[in-house]
């Protein structure tokens, strides 16, 4: 047992080492997904670290205390039979490295333009469970047209049998965290479990689907679908409620709602984007007072005069107190509402002459009365005006859809010159997650390569055993094709986990290849009988990392979108891996240290069973 507990000090401890070093890279997210992974990673360390403490502690001692009497190795059933399948594969593999590693290359290759066709998003988005309804109304509505409008919207949700309760948030609350103007409304949509739906097999696109259909009966209305946390999480990140958010940026507003109408209907082609709508420019009504100045000069009327009467008549002024006890109240002098928005009404108010006794004119004849329609928002960003064209995608990834989207829009409009497009949403996240990983990971790589040469002392093992990287990741990238499941900051942090389970793979069989060589054995029989020794080993962590993924694989409650892709890239990425470390591995190995090796090589012989 001491022998024993000696001689796995050291793998046991680079492994623990590698493991940590191959999480380095998710501690470098930051942001929200390093909060999502950041405990992921913390948890399997600590693990890891104290497994170690105790297989060199603990584990030694209640051997030497327990395990009595007269001690021998048996194969079970199921290893035997791997076995006696193994073998022959691993005779006819060994003459022939060339041929396999050859096709390792090729299959690497293919899983590199594979990956190139994934699609990418951000993190994958969490089914809530709930609905948030963005209501968009005319600009200008008053706030009991707004409620009366809003009563009917949701009577119309509450029809639908998988609805509990609907409610909603309209205009700015007092503490101004959310300042919207009477004209929109945040509408949220509690569903009832799935236990209780009419189908509990329904998707939840299709409800939103035919909840888009329904509401669109409701004339007056523009909606926006989401879900409550992801609204406030892309309002957090981009400044916008939606996934992607096209913002252009110039001078005039004009301008600005011309070109930004081009966007729109562009992006309104591109397949997979929904709920596409342009920022409110414009839209707003306003009274237009404009003086006659002609009628002016004639009748002796300053233009102060006829904007002291209007601002009067319209927005009132204080013409005295009333007092009541100690409280006070001001006088305002207005004209009725029904007259305030009634332009003829407006047209006969009279405007009093500078002339002693000269009388009144009709402010019709002294100004042009008319309702124009105003901008209803000016938005700036930087200190430039923007106008801000919003989109959800459902049905597709979100890094195609950009692609897509930047593509169609270079090519199909053509802004002004002083005016420029700047792209925003949740792929920004995935954009800077990405610069980072790029810096990280290859460092971290280069890392576990010189722990590896340290552990061996050679160059060339190292290399043999970090040769298992790469096909770890196609089997990755073979298992997100399967599954239909696009690129992500998820499925990266599968891929970086599964770089160290190929690596522990590696060390585990070469370890035992290089101490039957120290004892004298040939190269091609310590390898044979390194990789059939090592099955067992080999096979249990690939199927215990493994198992212990399916769960997350097949996962359907909450959060089970961000588990999936990470969950089915280790498990993906081990069976390939388990593959290369039994079959490519020796190849490869004895493809390198033949052509050094001291004694004579004889592969017919040494391959044969009895000689082994």
């Amino acid at each position: 047992v001491a022998k024993a507990s000696a001689e796995v000090i050291r793998p046991s401890l680079f492994g623990i080492v590698i493991i940590t070093v191959v999480y380095l890279p998710i501690f470098a997210l930051t942001g929200i997904e390093g909060k999502t992974f950041h405990p992921m990673a913390i948890t399997v360390v600590i693990a890891l670290t104290a497994a170690m403490l105790l297989s060199l502690t603990f584990v030694p001692a209640a051997v030497a205390m327990f395990v009595t009497g007269k001690v021998e190795e048996k194969e079970n059933r199921v290893m035997a039979w791997l076995n006696a399948r193994y073998a022959p594969l691993l005779d006819w593999v060994m003459p022939r490295g060339r041929l396999v590693i050859g096709s390792a290359i090729a299959l690497v290759a293919l899983s590199a333009i594979g990956a190139t066709r994934l699609g990418s998003e951000f993190i994958p988005n969490l089914e809530e469970g709930d609905i948030a309804l963005h209501a968009l109304r005319i600009p200008g509505t008053s706030l009991s047209q707004a409620i009366t409008m809003q009563e009917g919207l949701e009577e119309r949700i509450r029809k639908f049998p998988e609805v509990e309760r609907v409610f909603a948030k309209i205009g700015t609350a007092d503490v101004a965290t959310d300042p919207m103007p009477p004209s929109v409304a945040d509408n949220f949509i509690i569903l009832k479990d799935r236990s209780e739906w009419p189908d509990p097999r329904k998707p939840r696109e299709q409800l939103v689907e035919e909840l888009n259909t329904a509401v669109r009966q409701i004339p007056g209305n523009n909606y926006e679908f989401t879900q409550p946390v992801q609204m406030r999480m892309n309002e957090l990140i981009a400044g916008v409620r939606a996934d992607v958010a096209i913002k252009l940026f110039g001078d005039d507003l004009d301008q600005l709602l011309e070109s930004g109408k081009a966007i729109e209907t562009v992006v309104k082609g591109i397949d997979g984007a929904e709920d596409v709508k342009l920022e409110q420019v414009t839209g707003l009504p306003v009274l237009s007072v404009t003086p006659k100045r002609e009628m002016l000069a004639r009748y002796g009327v300053s233009v102060t005069a006829v904007q002291d009467a209007v601002a009067t008549a319209t927005g009132g002024r204080k013409a005295g107190e009333v007092f009541e006890g100690d409280r006070r109240f001001d006088i305002v002098v207005r004209l009725p509402e029904i007259n305030r928005t009634n332009l003829d009404a407006l047209g006969q108010l009279p405007i009093g002459l500078p002339r002693e006794g000269a009388g009144f004119v009709p402010l019709s004849e002294l100004a042009d009365i008319e309702m124009s329609v105003g901008p209803n928002q000016i938005s700036r960003e930087n200190g430039k005006r923007r106008a801000v064209i919003t989109a959800n995608v459902r049905g597709r990834d979100l890094g195609s859809f950009i692609d897509e989207l930047r593509e169609t829009v270079d090519a199909e409009v053509t802004v002004p010159e002083g005016y420029y497009i700047v792209y925003g949403g949740t792929f920004e996240q995935l954009q800077s997650a990405s610069t980072r990983l790029q810096l990280v990971v290859p460092l971290a790589l280069l890392l576990i390569f010189g722990l590896l040469f340290a552990l061996f002392g050679s160059t060339k093992d190292a290399a043999v055993v970090f040769s298992g990287v790469p096909l770890a990741l196609t089997g990755g990238v073979a298992a997100l094709a399967l599954r239909g499941i696009p690129m992500s900051i998820s499925a990266g942090v599968g891929f970086i986990a599964l770089s160290g389970v190929a690596v522990l793979n590696g060390v585990v069989m070469l370890s035992f290849i290089r101490d039957l060589r120290e004892r004298g054995m040939g190269l091609d029989a310590a390898i044979r009988e390194g990789a059939l020794t090592r099955l067992r080993p080999v096979m249990m962590t690939a199927l215990v990392a493994s198992l212990g993924f399916v769960p997350m694989a097949l996962n359907v409650g909450a959060g089970s979108e961000v588990q999936r892709p990470l969950a089915t890239v280790v498990i993906g990425g081990i069976i390939s891996s388990t593959i290369l470390t039994l079959l490519v591995l020796p190849a490869l190995y004895r493809m390198i240290w033949s052509r050094k090796s001291e004694e004579p090589t004889q592969p017919n012989a040494a391959l044969a069973p009895e000689n082994a």
